[in-house]
């Protein structure tokens, strides 16, 4: 696929970057706890970059742009804020967590970017089961076309400290859909929600993360 040279130059790196993949489900508390204190060791020179890749039980996550009326059912899963950007959106078992922290100090210092970067990415992974991703200017994540609606199968959410990122993006592999119906997902009515089984693929999450180690290179320069 296709990829702008502004996101292929400005987001290259010579230094590898590190793969996790936690099994189970991981508490978002844990997580938090966990990526905050990498980042902060990227940003001081005492770790390298890192991709972590995981799920969470049910839960629903506030962004900085949240707005209460968009938490539909408050008791229905625990709500934990979250300092990325963006409003409500839902993790639970079947969602690919990629949470991405690089330092852009050495990838070009620019935040928009490294979004369009990520945007790219997914779209690139999706392609790998022959999904058309598309991204929208007015309205964040990535989009699939279904007849005559269109449908969100990734999100994406992002804070950045001292030029290092956290938080990353979520793909829809095989969520229980209606967990979705607690919140207004991302502040938009107007669109479903997705995965790529709900589209009539089968597909696992291992066969993602295959596919998201196979196309992070194009975008972020890594072998």
């Amino acid at each position: 696929m296709a990829l702008r040279d502004d996101i292929r130059l400005t987001l290259s790196s010579p230094a590898p970057v590190v793969w996790e993949i936690s099994q189970g489900l991981t508490p978002y508390p844990e997580a938090m706890a966990r990526m905050d204190a990498h980042v902060h060791a990227i940003a001081s020179g005492m770790e390298g970059e890192r991709v972590w890749l995981l799920e969470h039980p049910p839960l629903y996550t506030a962004g900085t742009s949240a707005h209460a009326e968009d938490l539909v059912e408050p008791d229905r899963f625990p709500v934990f804020k979250s300092g990325r950007g963006g409003q409500y959106t839902y993790h639970g078992p079947g969602q690919r967590v990629a949470y991405v922290m690089l330092d852009l100090k050495r990838r070009g210092s620019d935040v928009r970017a490294f979004v369009a970067a990520l945007e790219q990415w997914v779209i690139d992974t999706l392609d790998e089961f022959n999904v058309k991703g598309e991204r929208r200017e007015d309205r964040v994540g990535v989009w699939v076309r279904r007849g005559g609606r269109e449908d969100k199968i990734a999100a994406i959410g992002i804070r950045v400290r001292h030029w290092v990122t956290f938080h990353g993006i979520a793909i829809n592999v095989e969520p229980n859909l209606s967990h979705f119906g607690g919140i207004v997902p991302c502040g938009i009515r107007e669109h479903g929600v997705t995965s790529l089984v709900d589209l009539g693929l089968p597909v696992t999450t291992e066969d993602v993360d295959v596919a998201l180690r196979k196309t992070f290179g194009r975008i972020f320069g890594e072998p």
